[in-house]
């Protein structure tokens, strides 16, 4: 359970907006605001602070997604001047926001709402294209186009032991692990793509996760169905059994945050 923070008071004026937001992850150094780079709460604060000027207000978001990272479900929030509505804000944004950043909804929250501690769970999607197509510059740049078929059955069987609560720190970034590395995965589950042929997609729904966990879990479980690591080593990595390490991680741009849950 992440640690609860202290909450603001009351703002005179303004009211909290709950943005979902829709992105395209190649051309932004991630979420988080950077000198000198483009970030996506870099662009959105832009945006907001061109409609409200100083008086919008702090904004944060569910997850910090790393540099070339999709998002289909990213939460973000800021405070708002009372002259704006939810609907008016979000075409206003829209009109005025590049065309790798969309803001699918907004509405007005308690003011209490935070996007990060508020939440219940996220959910990631993973595409790894097995298929010839997945090469194609309609597909490349929003998979991992591996090109190669990979055993289904390898796959779902190596996947079972994630589920649950576990020690992920073998599937995490070295040094991001200040918080701890207990994390519960609802649901783990490969399918077919419905959005294209020739793509396989990893779903995970997780209370929280590890810098980069995702992108290990995938890279070391397309070894598998490559055939290039036993079935059981997710298992022994789980478990800390000695000698074993996680796969390098996928790369970024087949990863998509699809939904973000609260209760």
């Amino acid at each position: 359970m992440l640690p609860r923070v202290a909450r603001s008071g009351h703002h005179a004026g303004h009211w909290r907006v709950k943005l979902v937001l829709h992105y395209e992850g190649r051309g932004f150094h991630g979420w988080q605001m950077q000198r000198d780079r483009r970030t996506v709460q870099g662009e959105l604060s832009a945006l907001l602070g061109r409609l409200c000027g100083n008086a919008s207000r702090k904004l944060t978001a569910a997850g910090r997604t790393d540099r070339g990272v999709h998002a289909t479900g990213q939460v973000a929030s800021a405070l708002i001047p009372d002259r704006f509505d939810a609907e008016e804000l979000r075409r206003a944004l829209n009109a005025l926001a590049p065309p790798d950043l969309w803001i699918a909804s907004a509405e007005r929250v308690a003011e209490s709402f935070h996007p990060r501690y508020d939440a219940v769970s996220r959910t990631y999607a993973y595409r790894v294209g097995v298929g010839p197509q997945a090469r194609s510059p309609f597909q490349a740049p929003w998979c991992w186009p591996l090109g190669r078929t990979l055993d289904r059955a390898s796959l779902e069987e190596a996947t079972r032991p994630i589920r649950g609560v576990h020690d992920f720190g073998a599937f995490a970034k070295s040094g991001q692990l200040e918080r701890g590395v207990s994390c519960h995965v609802f649901s783990a589950d490969w399918r077919d793509a419905a959005t294209a042929e020739g793509i396989l997609e990893f779903e995970i729904t997780a209370d929280r996760f590890l810098h980069r966990m995702v992108r290990y879990l995938v890279g070391t479980l397309v070894d598998i169905g490559q055939g290039r690591r036993p079935v059981d080593e997710v298992a022994g990595l789980l478990s800390k059994e000695a000698g074993l390490r996680a796969a390098p991680p996928a790369p970024a741009q087949g990863l998509f945050l699809t939904r973000v849950d609260y209760s």
